[in-house]
Order: structure tokens, then C-alpha cells, then sequence
């Protein structure tokens, strides 16, 4: 009779066992999850950072300030051929500084030199590509910046460049 009732038991523990689910994490299911929730926090960190943060003061004031620079049309070195080219450019200059508008303005004409002489020795080819283009801005900022010193030109707009 008692091997009976041992199996009674063993049953009513296995009934009141179903009921409740053990979990039997290893060692390495913990580590796993542990660094999961690290990844987790730290991508969450992350976009907190980058998007959540204020702008600072000192970039949210800087305004761009544009200063028109008059049409150009000049003649360019064309030596394959007789007839003659000629590069028509509009461009604005970008100052962030209204105190520079007013160091700048008086030198257009000898910023408007500085131009001719380098758009002169330019050939056809010199405009080809966003390249030559951006070699180009460069090479006109620096001539800019020679002309206007001690003020200083932020960047070159173009805003029309036609080669006829």
C-alpha cells in the first residue's frame, strides 16, 4: 500500500507541477541577454544624442549673408579654333558677418579683376564636370580672399555659368 500511495503523490506533484513552468536559464543565455540589453541601451543613448539635443546658440545666430557680384561675359582661350568663346557667369559671394558686406562691397571692382584675369586663360574643357566646377569656386574664393583682405569671403554661388 505504500508504493500505491508514493504514486498517488507523485501523481497529485506532477498535477500541481503543470501548472507552474520552470525555467532553467544556462550561463550563456544570461550573458547573451545581458549584452543584448547593453546594445539596446547604448543605440538608445546614441539616438537621444543625435536627435534630441539643442542646437547651440553660436550656429543657431550665424545667418549667411549673400552680396550679388555683376554679370560677367568674357572671352576665353579657344587656340583650336578661330571663333571666338565666351563664358557668361553671374555668381554671389557668402559672408557670415554684415560688418563684411560693407568690407567687401567697395572692393568688387578689384575682385571683378582678379576674375577677368583668371576666366581669360580658361579654355572650353576648364568647364567640364562637377570637378573642374568645384576646382574652379576654389580657385575663385582664393583669388577673393587676396583681393579683400583682411575680409574674408565664406564661399562662391554660382548662379549662372554659360559658355557660348
Amino acid at each position: 500500500m505504500a508504493n500505491v500511495a508514493d504514486a498517488e503523490s507523485d501523481v497529485a506533484d506532477e498535477e500541481a507541477g503543470a501548472g507552474k513552468k520552470r525555467f532553467n536559464f544556462s550561463r550563456k543565455t544570461l550573458i547573451m541577454a545581458a549584452g543584448g540589453l547593453a546594445a539596446l541601451l547604448v543605440v538608445a543613448g546614441g539616438g537621444y544624442f543625435f536627435f534630441a539635443h539643442e542646437e547651440t546658440p553660436a550656429v543657431a545666430e550665424q545667418k549667411a549673408i549673400f552680396i550679388p557680384v555683376p554679370e560677367m561675359t568674357v572671352n576665353i582661350a579657344n587656340p583650336d579654333s578661330q571663333v571666338p568663346r565666351y563664358l557668361r557667369l553671374k555668381i554671389a559671394l557668402e559672408v557670415h558677418d554684415e560688418r563684411l558686406v560693407e568690407q567687401v562691397q567697395p572692393m568688387l571692382p578689384r575682385v571683378m579683376d582678379a576674375f577677368q584675369i583668371q576666366l581669360r586663360e580658361m579654355r572650353p574643357e576648364d568647364f567640364e564636370g562637377s570637378a573642374a566646377l568645384y576646382r574652379l569656386k576654389e580657385e575663385l574664393l582664393r583669388r577673393i580672399n587676396q583681393a579683400v583682405f583682411p575680409a574674408k569671403v565664406d564661399a562662391v554661388l554660382f548662379n549662372e555659368i554659360l559658355i557660348q
